[in-house]
This record gives C-alpha cells, structure tokens and sequence, in this order.
C-alpha cells in the first residue's frame, strides 16, 4: 500500500526531471566505481571479465524487459501492428550505434591505440578509452529517459515501477564500467584524482541523453513505441559490438559467461519484480 502511494507520488512529477533526477543516479554509480581507483591501482583480469559480462547481461535483459516488450505492449494498445514499431525502432537503433561507432573515435579496453575505431585522430589512448564507455553510455541514458517519458501519456505505478527498475538495473553495471576505466588508467601512469576524472566523465552524458529522450517522447508521443525498440537497438549493438569481445579477451570466458548470466537475471528479477 505504501508502495503504490509513493510511485503515486512520483507520478505527480514532471517526466522530464524524473528521468533527470534517474540519469543523475546511474552517472553518480559510475562515479562511485571510478572512485575505486583510490583503493586499488591493478584490476584482475578475471574480475574485469566478470563485470563486462555482468554488464553485456544486464543491457540484454533491459532491451527486452525495459524495452522491446513495452513497446510491443503500446503499439497493440494504439491499434498498430505489434511488431512493426519493434522492429524498424530495433533495426533503427543499431544503424545509429554503428554510425557514431564509425565516426567517433574511441578504443575498446585491452587493445593498443593503433587499433582504435572511428576517424584516425592523435588523441592520447586515455581519451580513446574513455570515449569508447561514453559510447555504450549514450544508449542507457536514453533508455531511461524514454522510460520515463512514457509516463507523460501512460502515468500508470506499473510503467513508472518499470522505469525505476531499468534506472536501477543501469546504476549497477555502471559501477564495474567506472571502475573499467578509472583503474587501466591509473596503471598507465594517471595520477588517482585524473584516473576518477576520466572515469566519472565518461557516464556525464547519461543525464544529457537521459534529457533528450524524455523530451523526445513527449513532443512526438506516437512515436513512443520506436522510441523504445530505437534504444533496445542500440543497447544490443553496444552488448555484441564491444562488451561481449572485450569480456571474452583471455583465458577467463567461462567467468565472462557467468557474469552475462547472473547479470541477465538480475535486470530481469529487478524489472518483473518491481514493474
């Protein structure tokens, strides 16, 4: 009963800073992973597998859960073709990833600056490795900030518990991602206070893009369903393109594979059992 008179409460809010206000709290998460580079200077191979995994199961279970089964479910409700917003906002998704990942310069953890992706730059390896995580971080802002946009026509306790669940579920895997980054380039030779600087940087742009799609979805509602398959894609192409490959890197994958399971279950107890 409690319960459902505080999601009552928060669906008095505007949308807009509610998604501001969860984006706020995923990048705070990364924070606090990257503040782990005060407490250690080397990350176990074997633990950095783990959380990639942990991570790549968390995105995949919100992609359908958070995501793709909403939008399914709201396009039925306003009369269209199930499947069709699904599919091109999923298909949609992706080419956009696969864009910026062609165009934005970035390195993915484990490898050396000469195999960096997107225009060949000069940029020092500790920015590329940096931009690479604000890549997969574009996607998980908007993920919830469309979530919670949702609510402006759908202000139901089950969307908004469904939203919450998602922001949570991206607050979790943030933790190891901050901690992916700060700690590397600590051992590069990165003072600590640079280290959890550029590891706390690279989750900013949550609450940008965070912003941006609950504002998106309250101009253009009917395209709310897209809106979702649209970052379920995106999710997906970051999970296959760079989580899983870096996850699998050494003799550990067995770990990396335990780590997308539990973190798969995870995701999905929070969203059914919350939303």
């Amino acid at each position: 009963m409690d319960k459902a008179m505080n999601l009552d409460r928060l669906l008095e809010y505007n949308p807009i800073l509610l998604a501001l206000g969860a984006t706020l709290f995923t990048w705070l998460v990364t924070a606090l992973g990257s503040s782990m580079v005060f407490f250690f200077k080397m990350i176990n191979k074997k633990v950095l597998n783990s959380m990639l995994g942990f991570a790549a199961g968390v995105m995949i279970a919100a992609s359908f859960w958070s995501l793709l089964k909403p939008a399914i479910e709201i396009a039925e409700e306003i009369g269209s073709i199930p499947w069709v917003p699904a599919l091109v906002g999923f298909l949609v998704g992706g080419a956009f990833l696969f864009l910026i990942d062609k165009i934005l310069p970035h390195l993915h953890i484990g490898l050396t600056v000469d195999k960096a992706e997107g225009i060949k730059t000069q940029w020092q390896r500790s920015v590329l490795l940096v931009l690479a995580i604000t890549l997969h971080n574009i996607p998980e802002g908007l993920a919830v900030g469309v979530t919670f946009g949702a609510l402006a026509n759908n202000p139901n306790a089950g969307m908004l518990a469904g939203a919450i669940a998602l922001s949570i579920g991206i607050g979790i895997q943030n933790f190891p991602e901050g901690a992916a980054v700060s700690i590397p380039l600590r051992r590069e030779g990165f003072s600590r206070l640079k280290a959890f600087n550029y590891g706390q940087l690279s989750g900013i742009v949550e609450p940008i893009a965070g912003v941006f799609g609950a504002y998106f979805v309250l101009i253009v509602n009917p395209l709310l369903p897209y809106a979702l398959s649209f970052a379920a894609g995106a999710m997906i192409f970051v999970v296959v393109e760079e989580l899983i490959p870096e996850s699998q890197i050494g003799n550990e994958t067995d770990l990396s594979t335990i780590g997308a399971m539990v973190g798969f279950a995870t995701m999905m107890l929070l969203d059914v059992g919350l939303g």
